[in-house]
Formats: C-alpha cells, sequence, structure tokens
C-alpha cells in the first residue's frame, strides 16, 4: 500500500474543493473515429483526393482508401480485405460481389466514367473522337498503353473501341498493359508509351495535364462505363455515411469537374 505524504494529502483536498465547486477539470479526450475503409478504382483516385477531406471535415470522421483495379480489389474483398464500402469502375463487378451474398444490396450508380486517347505533350500525333488521327499516325506510337482488360473496366472499354475501329490487329503487338487505370495514365505522361487510353478523371489531374493533351473518344465506340457503389455486409455508420455523401451536391460537384456524367 503506497502511503501519502502531506504535499500528496493537500493536493488531493485541493482537487477535491475543485470537483465540490465546480472548477475545471480535465476530461478525457474523446478516442478517434475509426477509419472507414473504401475500396475504389483507380479511375477514382483525383476525384477522392478532393472527396475524402471534403466528408472528414465536415463529419469528423476518417476514410483509409485501397485503391486498384475493380478486378482486384473484388479478388481482395472476396480474400476478406475487411472494406465497407466498394467504388467499382463498372457494375459487373458490383453484381458479382452481391450475387456472393457479400454486400448489404446491390448498390447504386454514383457516375458514368468517360474514355480519352492521351498523349504527351509534344505528341504529333492528330486527335479526334473517331480515333482516325491514331490510326493515320500509326507509325510514329511504338508503344501503347490500356488498362489489363481483364481487371479494369476502362482496359475492356478501350479494347472496344480500338477494334470498332479496326485498329486493335495493329496495336497489339505495341500494348504496354497497367494493371490499373491510375499506372496507364503514368505510362502516358512520363513519356513511356507514345500514346494510351485512359478514364478522362485522370487526365483531368493537374499533374498529368500539365504534360499531357488529350482527345474524347466518342461514347459510340464503346459500352457505357457505368460506376457502381456497393455497401459490403460489414458497413457501419461512417460508411453509410460516406455512401449516402457520395450522392449529394457537393459531392456531385466534385465529379462533374473531373469529368463523370
Amino acid at each position: 500500500m503506497q502511503i501519502l505524504g502531506g504535499k500528496s494529502r493537500r493536493r488531493i483536498v485541493a482537487a477535491s474543493l475543485l470537483l465540490a465547486l465546480g472548477g475545471p477539470v480535465l476530461a478525457q479526450a474523446d478516442p478517434p473515429p475509426r477509419p472507414v475503409l473504401v475500396a475504389a478504382a483507380a479511375n477514382m483516385q483525383s476525384a477522392l483526393a478532393e472527396l475524402v477531406p471534403l466528408f472528414e471535415r465536415a463529419q469528423n470522421a476518417r476514410i483509409t482508401l485501397t485503391l486498384g483495379s475493380s478486378a482486384t480489389l473484388v479478388r481482395q474483398i472476396q480474400q476478406g480485405l475487411p472494406a465497407e464500402l466498394f467504388l467499382s469502375a463498372d457494375e459487373d463487378f458490383v453484381f458479382r460481389l452481391a450475387d456472393a451474398g457479400l454486400t448489404l444490396d446491390r448498390g447504386a450508380v454514383y457516375a458514368t466514367g468517360r474514355l480519352v486517347l492521351l498523349v504527351p505533350a509534344n505528341s504529333r500525333l492528330a486527335l479526334d473522337p473517331g480515333l482516325k488521327g491514331l490510326n493515320a499516325g500509326l507509325v510514329d506510337v511504338r508503344k501503347f498503353a490500356i488498362a489489363n482488360p481483364e481487371l479494369a473496366p476502362y482496359g475492356k472499354a478501350a479494347v472496344q473501341a480500338l477494334q470498332k475501329q479496326a485498329i486493335w490487329p495493329e496495336l497489339q503487338g505495341r500494348l504496354v498493359l497497367g494493371d490499373n487505370i491510375a499506372q496507364t495514365t503514368q505510362f502516358v505522361s512520363t513519356g513511356a508509351a507514345e500514346a494510351g487510353i485512359t478514364a478522362l478523371s485522370l487526365a483531368l489531374a493537374p499533374e498529368v495535364a500539365a504534360r499531357t493533351r488529350y482527345v474524347l473518344i466518342s461514347d459510340a465506340l464503346h459500352a457505357p462505363i457505368r460506376q457502381r457503389m456497393v455497401l459490403l455486409k460489414n458497413a457501419g455508420v461512417g460508411a453509410r455515411a460516406f455512401h449516402d455523401f457520395l450522392q449529394s451536391p457537393a459531392a456531385i460537384a466534385v465529379l462533374l469537374r473531373y469529368g463523370f456524367r
């Protein structure tokens, strides 16, 4: 047993008097909020860099992001990644999780993505929505970047556009495949590829726009890129709040600024 000396007894008496008189007492700080784990398609990288801080400040919440191709994220979720909200770059991957019983419902479309042909700023390639300039300038294209179509919906849409314009056979031997659409964008912006097809949302990022130029690819050349989100079975209050926030006017304004529809 610890024996208190005179000074210690006086401090205790003083503290007791403060309590009795309603004086200031330091309360125990509230624990920081538990981070909400969000798994998001890589094409959302730039938009989420704005959206997450907006939400965190408004809700006193914390978001932890895991970015990647939609297929890779689905595989990780199936293998136990404790994500609470999944933002896919298409609808099929959400439906795959829903059919496996891993989601609360079948989700909601939060954006429609757009495809662009991207080249370094000093490229001589002519840019047009129908990709005629690409076809005419293939002699100057040694490496062409797309996202792996088996992993990324934007890669799948890129293949559709190239096939539609009969350019696909000429480019197959020159392809550089990104593991996700963010890596694909990096291949072009760093000059590792002479051209590529990527997401408008990433082409609009300031660090990419400073080193590249782009043209929107005609929507008629590929299937719509409907991006769906879904709450996973373990979704907590924070994840539900972020899900709702992404459908708010403030979030929609950010998405529109990054080229989503």
